[in-house]
């Protein structure tokens, strides 16, 4: 189904793939696997003859008659933000067989699992991981005999995630070959036949899936899979050192009061209440679409709510993005998003201390790499733009940007999704060390319970718009 010879692609004579070769049998499933950056979104474009813009691809891609689709890992960047999600899918169906249209659209969201009622809304109205399953939706539609899937898993909660690795093994044994490059060693395990390594462009360990994941043989791999976040043994679980115990009698930083929210008519936050301390991670926690995001935004500033009030330090915040300050910053899920296409990426975050701080230009060029360093990006690369960079590093330049804006509470979207476990532990190491010397209050949405168990105090679960437990970790 596929033969890949000699991959290379560079860029102003820099190497980002170098000599990848592998093949692929049909009903077989490959996993890339790496650090951000190693070079494994590149290779996944390659193998449907694109690139990003200034990359020059030499070598051999050869792959079997038929349609090859692609599932990218920020859906909302293929997502035309004027149309509605369901007239995509039918003008995709149409182009097959229009006296067909419709029941093949069902077809795939059912087999996405997409909820029928969210194709009349607008890709904005949906959270990451249901705009995910539109994206896998269209890509279904085209009864490819090859996926490349980028971090198809991202976003999802551990329900849907489950079901999308049933749907990817129902695909495999319908003789449809899998390409994964993903950050998700679980899925990983669970779906691949061979795994590939990837570091600095080239596979330094390819083999059986579980012999490369059980006993790997490059030291790059042993560390990969050492890094993986462990979630602390109940016995062990003890408050955080910001938090002391009895907190609970500490005056709240951020409060949120009776929020209720939602899309045109349809109702997403029913009435939600909850307070956060200074210095303490409060983690969200709920399947896609239960409302988590629009909470999040809502505290931001970002959504205008209904009804209810949000107040930091006892003073209402501003229903007004515009009129917020810098003291409530956000990090989106998908970073790629918030940044300008077309200006640096290290200019963008030092735009941030001279918007919100009053910092000089030159101040803030300084700063602005000094924090770029510490999430581990270094010069070279933050000055490029956007599309020259992977997720994962575009992850910790939004990270990196809402830090320098010096804020008192951070609000975290899935941001550890796009990481490998190397650079998702640095980032959460980093976010618990702004937690102590800051004494920074975090909102953290994530469906991982290794992240939530290693940041968050306490964990309020969300379903269909309402609060329904607190748990304290």
């Amino acid at each position: 189904m596929l033969k890949v010879t000699g991959l290379r692609a560079e860029v102003d004579g820099r190497a980002l793939v170098d000599g990848v070769s592998f093949e692929l049998g049909a009903g077989e499933v490959l996993a890339l696997v790496g650090a951000s950056g190693s070079g494994k979104t590149t290779t996944g474009l390659a193998l449907l003859a694109e690139h990003a813009p200034g990359v020059r691809i030499s070598g051999e891609v050869r792959r079997a008659a038929g349609a090859v689709a692609y599932v990218p890992q920020h859906p909302s960047s293929v997502l035309n933000p004027v149309r509605r999600v369901g007239g995509v899918l039918r003008e995709v169906a149409r182009h097959q067989d229009a006296r067909t249209a419709d029941e093949r659209v069902l077809t795939a969201a059912r087999r996405a699992r997409l909820p029928v009622e969210l194709l009349d809304r607008y890709p904005h109205q949906l959270s990451g991981g249901q705009q995910q399953r539109v994206v896998l939706a269209q890509a279904l539609l085209l009864d490819p005999i090859l996926i490349v899937a980028d971090e198809p898993t991202t976003g999802q909660d551990g329900l849907i995630r489950a079901e999308v690795i049933e749907e990817f093994r129902g695909l495999r044994a319908q003789g449809i070959a899998l390409v994964l490059l993903s950050h998700d060693l679980a899925m990983v395990r669970a779906l691949a036949d061979q795994v590939a390594v990837m570091h600095a462009g080239r596979i330094v360990e390819c083999g059986p899936a579980q012999a490369t994941l059980d006993a790997p043989r490059h030291d790059y791999t042993r560390r990969l899979l050492a890094a993986a976040p462990k979630a602390p043994s109940p016995l062990t679980a003890r408050p955080h050192p910001t938090v002391p115990t009895g907190a609970g009698n500490m005056p709240p930083l951020l409060e949120v009061r009776d929020l209720v929210a939602g899309h045109r008519r349809a109702p997403v936050l029913k009435g939600v209440s909850l307070s956060a301390t200074t210095g303490e991670c409060l983690a969200v926690a709920g399947r896609s679409g239960s409302g988590k995001t629009t909470l999040a935004r809502c505290v931001a500033g970002l959504h205008r709510p209904v009804a209810g009030t949000v107040t930091l330090a006892g003073r209402p915040l501003p229903h007004h993005l515009f009129r917020r300050g810098r003291d409530v910053q956000y990090v989106f899920q998908d970073a790629r998003a918030s940044f300008d296409p077309y200006r640096s990426v290290s200019a963008q975050v030092a735009r941030t201390a001279v918007r919100l701080r009053g910092a000089t230009a030159g101040e803030a060029a300084r700063q602005a790499l000094a924090m770029l360093n510490r999430v581990d990006l270094d010069e070279r690369t933050a000055g490029r733009r956007p599309a020259a960079l992977s997720g994962g590093e575009l992850q910790r330049a939004a990270l990196a940007r809402a830090l320098l804006a010096e804020p008192k509470v951070l609000i975290c979207d899935e941001i550890t999704s796009g990481l490998d476990t190397l650079v998702q532990a640095a980032i959460l190491d980093l976010l618990d060390e702004l937690r102590r010397d800051l004494g920074l209050t975090l909102l953290l949405i994530s469906h991982d319970p290794d992240v939530v168990a290693r940041l968050a105090d306490r964990v309020l679960a969300l379903d269909h718009g309402r609060l329904t437990s607190e748990e304290t970790t």
